[in-house]
């Protein structure tokens, strides 16, 4: 069964619309501090007036302890918010999913994280996400990632209601992102779409969502990283990364991701790489376990899919991501460890395939 209730605004000049959404409501704006960001604020509280709060100290990955501080300023308003609203990236919209969970209390929601009970009873504030990225799909899913750098453990909190209400993609807000930035999004969209195939959640509809994202990603991305001003290739991108979020908003991730989470803690490597370095090794792996996803595979790669794992580790070594754990600073004994682990992670158990599959393509 595929479900996605989020309500979608795609197009130029889509980020115009969201003043009528929040319609008179008290609203906190999680976004980021930059002067780009700065302007969209201002634009959007003459359109929608002011908002209650500012949340702009929003870091890469959000970590518990500079959440808790955010949560903790919603107690201090006059009247509480009606809505939480969301300009930025992934951590941005992260953020807002769990200052709208906690309402003020972040303790209640670490608590959910920490015995992974109790999820079903909270009751976020609504959300709108307006994502300026072309990558993590969170717009478009119900649950945030939350880190927690002292403790070395990632999370992820997970409830139905943290949907966005409504999700505005305006391809505009993602021409000023970087050539890293690009590539590091679109290489996190990738990953969601090929990790919603070799999953054990996969059904027919995010498998066409999947199939159109990670074929329009491995057209358009080189293209883009050599012409980060062209506005239809930002559209495609943006597209393209909202049917990878659809594609495993339904399936959530897999191994890959449960791979890629001890690198960034331990060695620093950027989410986006992290998560999509390892692709052709887990491609590898998969091939001949399950008909279907070979045949969804095909769709993508062609029928070779031996000669497809190759083209996209030449596809990720063109944009200078190295497919080798040893560039990203891990040793091969702490990657042997790494994917036993990984197998036996909440994201790993999604995974089609076997520990023994993976540790032969090392």
């Amino acid at each position: 069964m595929y479900h996605n209730p989020v309500r979608l605004r795609f197009g130029e000049a889509a980020f115009d619309d969201l003043g009528g959404l929040i319609a008179g409501q008290r609203y906190v704006l999680v976004t980021y501090g930059d002067p780009l960001f700065q302007e969209l604020t201002g634009k959007l509280a003459n359109a929608a007036g002011a908002p209650s709060l500012v949340i702009d100290d929003v870091k890469p990955n959000p970590d518990r302890a500079d959440l808790a501080l955010q949560c903790e300023r919603i107690g201090g308003l006059a009247a509480p918010p009606e809505l939480v609203v969301a300009v930025g990236g992934g951590s941005v919209i992260d953020t807002a999913k769990v200052v709208a969970a906690a309402r003020g209390n972040f303790g209640r929601v670490w608590e959910v994280l920490v015995t992974g009970q109790g999820a079903g009873a909270l009751d976020p504030l609504p959300i709108i996400a307006v994502p300026t990225t072309a990558g993590t799909g969170s717009e478009v899913t119900s649950w945030a990632t939350v880190w927690d750098g002292a403790g070395g453990r990632k999370y992820s909190l997970a409830a139905h209601a943290l949907h966005p209400v409504h999700a505005i993609l305006d391809p505009e807000l993602t021409l000023s992102c970087p050539k890293g930035l690009t590539i590091s999004t679109a290489l996190d969209a990738l990953s969601h779409a090929l990790e919603s195939i070799w999953n054990r959640n996969a059904n027919p509809v995010s498998a066409v969502y999947a199939v159109a994202a990670a074929r329009e990603i491995l057209d358009v991305l080189p293209v883009l990283s050599r012409n980060l001003s062209d506005r239809e290739l930002r559209s495609r991108m943006l597209r393209a990364a909202m049917f990878s979020g659809l594609a495993f908003s339904n399936t959530k991730t897999a191994i890959a991701h449960s791979m890629s989470y001890p690198v960034t803690l331990r060695h620093g490597t950027v989410h986006g790489v992290a998560c999509s370095f390892t692709l052709p090794m887990v491609l590898r792996s998969v091939i001949g376990i399950d008909a279907d996803c070979d045949a969804t595979l095909a769709k993508i790669f062609g029928s070779d899919l031996q000669a497809g794992a190759n083209r996209l580790q030449d596809f990720l070594e063109k944009l200078g991501v190295s497919t080798r754990p040893a560039d990203h600073g891990v040793g091969s004994d702490e990657w042997r460890g790494i994917v036993e682990e990984a197998v036996l992670g909440e994201r790993g158990q999604n995974f089609i395939g076997s520990k023994e599959g993976l540790l032969a393509q090392i």
